[in-house]
């Protein structure tokens, strides 16, 4: 199925972002273009929106047609719903179908006895939190038990998950045992940054690799943990984690994506993806600023340069008439064959780099979908934050 006609419409009205304001005070054109990418939002998100729940990806149909969704996804659905919140109501509903975020949660929240995704339930029980859910309690069993399960090795963004989670829903059940758990976990997994997983496994090749993702989802939760209740081990852990990939970040801005955690320096710089660049990044660092870590904004501004005009490819990844912002650009690889030989190189001898692999492989391919986690985020990252 085609979608057509069901992108929300935006009179340009969004709610007061004193994030946007921060940013509109060193750079007001990146602050206008944050404001479009918003408006972009409220009215590409409508597409993905599928009878309760969020679509897994909105892919390009023919260009006259608009974008197909396909699939669905609890994950993408929470992560939606952060951000939808942040909306006035009649933007949330035009989302929404007419429903609100409170409908959203209570439709996913049916499904929560049957999630066995540590990631999904933390995803949902942070969302709970967030919005004062009478499913929260639900959640955070749920959650509980799930973590109970879990072996030595958990990915590294659930685990960050959870540690946020905990913290959004401090206030509100009483979480100070398990938020412990998740606190040392994820602290005892950083070495120069943050791997894939945190129990070390994975393969030898890849033991050492962390992603963007594995930085910037522990960024947030340890500067949301100290923000929660003082505690500046978890801030240090966090300024580290930040400085490192923002000394790593390309010259045009580009979020790398793959690192060494043994050393933090880059591994692998592409795939780049948009959402990195207009919300992860923004997201966490922000977070951290109001922490009271240091404010990254320059990296922030150059990142979302990055976006306006990326200099690898010949085309923009904002198509405001669809309307929707690209997923990423990527080498023209289709096997991951340096990123594959670049994990294995850096185990073996660290520090090195893939010789030729942008003579051979450059970055020149665009992925045509956006999945709406990508704009669930991007609302959460500028419309959230600190109040005045």
């Amino acid at each position: 199925m085609v979608m057509r006609s069901r992108t929300g419409s935006h009179d340009g009205q969004l709610p007061d972002a004193p994030r946007v304001g921060l940013l509109a005070e060193r750079d007001p054109a990146c602050a206008e273009l944050v404001r479009r990418l918003l408006r972009l939002a409220v009215r590409a998100l409508p597409q993905a929106y599928l009878a309760g729940e969020f679509a897994f990806t909105l892919r390009r149909g023919d260009w006259e047609a608009g974008l197909r969704p396909v699939g669905t996804s609890v994950r993408y659905s929470a992560i939606a719903g952060l951000g939808v919140r942040y909306l006035a109501e009649p933007d949330r509903r035009a989302v929404l179908a007419g429903d609100d975020c409170d409908d959203l949660l209570g439709l996913l929240a049916k499904g929560l006895d049957d999630m066995t995704g540590l990631g999904d339930v933390a995803l949902l029980c942070w969302a709970a939190a967030e919005a004062g859910h009478s499913e929260l309690p639900h959640a955070i069993d749920r959650l509980r038990v799930l973590d109970r399960r879990s072996d030595d090795e958990v990915d590294v963004v659930s685990a960050a998950w959870v540690l946020t989670a905990l913290v959004a829903a401090r206030a509100l059940a009483d979480v100070e045992q398990h938020l412990a758990v998740a606190r040392a976990r994820l602290l005892s997994t950083r070495r120069a940054v943050f791997p894939h997983l945190t129990g070390g496994g994975s393969s030898w090749y890849r033991a050492h690799v962390g992603s963007f993702a594995d930085q910037i989802y522990p960024v947030q939760a340890l500067a949301r943990l100290h923000a929660s209740a003082d505690d500046p081990a978890a801030l240090a852990a966090a300024e580290q984690a930040a400085g490192v990939v923002c000394s790593a970040q390309g010259a045009h801005g580009q979020w790398w994506w793959h690192y060494d955690a043994r050393s933090g320096q880059v591994v692998e710089g592409y795939p780049v993806y948009s959402v990195h660049q207009h919300a992860m990044a923004p997201m966490a660092l922000l977070d951290l600023a109001e922490a009271g870590g240091d404010c990254h904004l320059d990296a922030i501004r150059l990142g979302l340069k990055w976006l306006a005009e990326p200099p690898e490819i010949g085309e923009r990844l904002i198509a405001t008439d669809l309307p929707v912002i690209w997923r990423k650009v990527a080498r023209n690889d289709p096997a991951k064959l340096v990123r594959g030989l670049a994990a294995a190189r850096t185990a073996i001898r660290p520090g090195t780099s893939m010789p030729d692999a942008g003579r051979f492989f450059p970055p020149k391919a665009v992925d045509y979908e956006c999945r709406p986690y990508e704009l669930g985020w991007l609302l959460y990252a500028w419309l959230s934050g600190a109040r005045s």
